[in-house]
């Protein structure tokens, strides 16, 4: 019998996952579930890349916009959703792709979320302290000093995951780093990996002129009606929090744009990182070609 088959496409922000994903969706003729945490919230849609209507078109996407800044979400309750939405698709489909740069995201449906030791509300009130009266830069001092390994892979301006992985570290007096990667959840489907490459000086000047398009397509005026919810979680985004800096007059916009464009570098390089940590089946120029050349590669000639 035939597992059903999970295509993953992986890369950095900007690459072109979207539209890879979509051609490869019309040819197969099947659905795409997103696995970038940034788009599931309805009121961030420019500055996270949603689909456009066009990409979306007679294509069933999944996980976009679906969640408002105010609904809890975690990773484990995108494994559940996800998985529990896998199992009615496999029920009469043979393929599905998922897509996203929210690697965290995809490995838990792939493989599985790793299991970490409780922390008690008094160290997580202790780092929150450390947080409120030193800033954001003690945390990441921290960090780097009790896992170094992990601070190369998270995003260092992200407050709420700093807190977090210190929260591990004091509580099982052990890196956060070292409860990851733990044995895979068996699944019923098969898992293809694909992970898009490009040169890094070609990445770059893309993700310098999406930014461009983002801010000419009104990402400034988004992000001032978000700026009374910005110690919500999903507003420590790249391309928001940058514009709520402006907002507060910290720094002026074409500071806070040229800040939206450095730390977006930086975030693909840590994707980058953990993609080089974490290797796939399929390592695939971004420009290669969705044809039946590539579906005979991938091994799923019996799919169309």
């Amino acid at each position: 019998m035939i597992r059903p088959k999970l295509i993953t496409i992986s890369g950095p922000t900007a690459i072109g996952k979207t539209s890879f994903a979509v051609g490869l969706a019309k040819l197969l003729g099947c659905p795409i579930l997103s696995s970038d945490a940034r788009q599931f919230f309805k009121e961030m849609q420019i500055g996270t890349a949603v689909p456009t209507a066009d990409e979306q078109h007679g294509i069933k996407h999944y996980f976009i916009q679906h969640k408002s800044i105010h609904d809890p979400y975690s990773v484990g309750d995108f494994e559940k959703d996800a998985i529990a939405l896998l199992d009615t698709l496999f029920k009469t489909i043979d393929v599905v792709i998922l897509v996203g740069g929210s690697n965290l995201y995809t490995d838990a449906v792939v493989r599985g979320l790793d299991t970490f030791p409780d922390v008690s509300d008094a160290i997580s009130e202790t780092w929150q302290k450390e947080y409120d009266t030193k800033g954001l830069a003690y945390l990441q001092e921290e960090l780097k000093r009790l896992d170094p390994v992990y601070f190369e892979v998270v995003d260092t301006q992200n407050h709420v995951r700093l807190l977090r992985a210190l929260g591990v570290c004091t509580a099982s007096g052990k890196p956060y780093s070292s409860f990851l990667g733990q044995p895979k959840k068996t699944r019923s489907f098969d898992t293809i990996s694909i992970e898009l490459t490009m040169s890094r000086e070609k990445l770059y000047n893309r993700i310098n002129r999406r930014v461009d398009v983002m801010i000419e397509n009104g990402l400034v005026q988004e992000a001032k009606t978000l700026l009374p919810y910005k110690n919500l979680n999903a507003l420590q985004t790249v391309g928001y929090r940058e514009l709520l800096t402006y907002f507060e007059g910290k720094q002026s916009l074409e500071k806070s744009i040229k800040n939206i464009k450095t730390n977006t570098r930086r975030f693909a390089k840590r994707q980058l990182t953990w993609l080089r940590n974490h290797p796939v089946q399929f390592k695939l120029p971004y420009d290669t070609a969705i044809d039946n050349q590539l579906i005979k590669k991938l091994g799923i000639e019996e799919i169309i």
